[in-house]
């Protein structure tokens, strides 16, 4: 319950129905927002361990929306993005999959979200 309470005080989206998924990966799309989702499991440890990690991450990128999806949940999304095994974090943009990350790494979710955010936004030349 405690877990509960931290993610709805954080800037980490808790998704508990289609209906939501479709409304902020509508929103996200339409804003130009990247997304990150955190496909977890309640009785996953490893996606236990990563929600603190993920609420960092949620705080430190402003631009980008954040999502907690539990596979238990909402099957019906975790079963159209083909999420195998948990954690599994989603980098989407345009409402579409961009890249992947399996497993609890802190250190390899934070270099691709950075890279990608810098590559995103790097000035074009004209």
């Amino acid at each position: 319950m405690k877990g509960q309470q931290q993610l709805k005080n954080s800037k980490v989206v808790k998704i508990d129905s289609r209906k939501p998924w479709e409304h902020h990966i509508t929103n996200a799309t339409n804003k130009g927002y990247p997304v990150m989702i955190h496909f977890s499991a309640y009785w996953c440890m490893p996606s236990i361990v990563m929600n603190h990690f993920f609420q960092q991450l949620a705080s430190t990128y402003h631009n980008v929306l954040f999502l907690n999806v539990d596979v238990d949940e909402v099957k019906e999304v975790a079963s159209k993005l083909k999420i195998k095994a948990i954690p599994t974090f989603c980098l989407m943009n345009g409402g579409a999959p961009m890249d992947k990350i399996v497993g609890a790494n802190p250190d390899e979710l934070r270099k691709r979200i950075s890279c990608f955010i810098h590559h995103k936004h790097s000035p074009k030349s004209v």
